[in-house]
């Protein structure tokens, strides 16, 4: 069974698995943001700056993203 990723609610980052399997998932560029496993989209970031998909979904990093989270 594929355990889904979290994704981060503020800056829609998919998050690496936490390190300790009791750990919680949490984003270290946004410590106090929500985290969430419902997501949708996927996309990987090399160059934002020259990225039309960066500048919509307001990414300065490279890394991956998910499109849309869904944080309830």
């Amino acid at each position: 069974m594929v355990k889904q990723p979290f994704a981060c609610g503020e800056c829609n980052r998919i998050l690496p698995e936490p390190e300790k399997k009791n750990d919680p998932a949490q984003c270290i560029h946004c410590p106090s943001a929500p985290v969430t496993t419902d997501w949708q989209g996927f996309v990987v970031i090399l160059h934002p700056e020259r990225s039309e998909v960066a500048k919509r979904l307001n990414v300065t990093q490279p890394g991956s993203y998910a499109l849309k989270v869904n944080i309830r």
